[in-house]
């Protein structure tokens, strides 16, 4: 970091990870019982809810959707959090371990690791058996944080930490899901707003001065992320175990609508970042709509 004022910002964010550490073993209730009446997930974040089809599901497949999709999101969250983990150990290489950004990145590695096996914790609890991401996930999300420019990656963990950011928002306003799930969305809120905006302050060195090309490739690369987020949630193999007839045609009617409801309620915060740097132009607002279902 260059600027003074910078430099004492992130100083004071090392200091609270230092001095505030949550963790996970003891900020979470995991000695608690989930009762039956307990939600796992807002039901206005389950992929099929709002759809007629959500209507020819039982109760105990509608509760059961949500736990086998917390489920997945979790390890999404956790999935991610290790491809930007390798990342940041890439990008360590790159600086001097008295400079002000290593520092803070060994604080956040740290947190980020805590936050990984918080979610593993989750996804044990609510006895989940996650599907794992397919070849094509695993080949452009290691590829790109180990060969794409550390702008590029540091605006696509971003665009990844405000879409994790809304869906836990959901969850800990919820009173009627279970508190360890509330707890743990709390916690998360709380450091992953640290890093939020360490980042959105790295980032304004490549954004503030951006030309119509950089701008639109950055806009592109957080669109490209959400949707790469948004299409671990959904699974066949989930419908599958809730017992339907016909999970294929489940999972792409889910699909859809969740594509509606996330364009409708959780990218606010992505789209205003975006719109802070002008990413939103003739050339991208199209491909946004078309994509993620939004109104710009």
């Amino acid at each position: 970091m260059t600027a003074t004022f910078s430099d004492a910002t992130v100083e004071r964010l090392i200091r609270i990870s230092k001095e505030k550490p949550l963790l996970p073993e003891t900020f979470v209730p995991w000695h608690e019982t989930i009762r039956e009446e307990e939600q796992f997930m807002p039901e206005s974040l389950i992929s099929l809810q709002g759809h007629p089809l959500w209507e020819t599901l039982s109760p105990v497949q509608q509760r059961e959707l949500g736990r086998h999709e917390v489920v997945q999101v979790m390890y999404s969250y956790a999935w991610s959090e290790g491809l930007a983990c390798l990342f940041f150990n890439r990008h360590l290489l790159t600086l001097s371990p008295e400079s002000v950004e290593y520092r803070f990145l060994l604080r956040e590695l740290i947190e980020e690791f805590r936050h990984q096996e918080m979610f593993s914790a989750v996804v044990t609890k609510l006895g989940g058996k996650p599907v794992a991401p397919g070849f094509w996930h695993r080949f452009f999300g290691k590829w790109s944080v180990k060969n794409m420019p550390a702008d590029c990656v540091f605006m696509s963990v971003l665009a990844v930490e405000l879409m994790t950011d809304v869906y836990g928002k959901h969850i800990r306003r919820d009173e009627r899901v279970s508190n360890i799930l509330r707890k743990v969305s709390e916690l998360h809120n709380i450091e992953e707003g640290r890093h939020i905006f360490y980042t959105k302050l790295w980032l304004e060195r490549f954004t503030a001065n951006a030309g119509f090309i950089r701008r639109s490739w950055y806009s592109v690369t957080v669109l490209l992320n959400l949707y790469f987020m948004r299409t671990l949630y959904v699974k066949t193999e989930i419908f599958e175990r809730i017992g339907v007839e016909n999970p294929e045609h489940y999972a792409r009617a889910a699909t859809q609508n969740l594509k509606q409801k996330l364009g409708e309620h959780c990218l606010e915060d992505a789209l205003e970042f975006v719109q802070s740097f002008n990413g939103f132009n003739w050339l991208t607002r199209p491909v946004w709509r078309w994509v993620m279902r939004v109104e710009i």
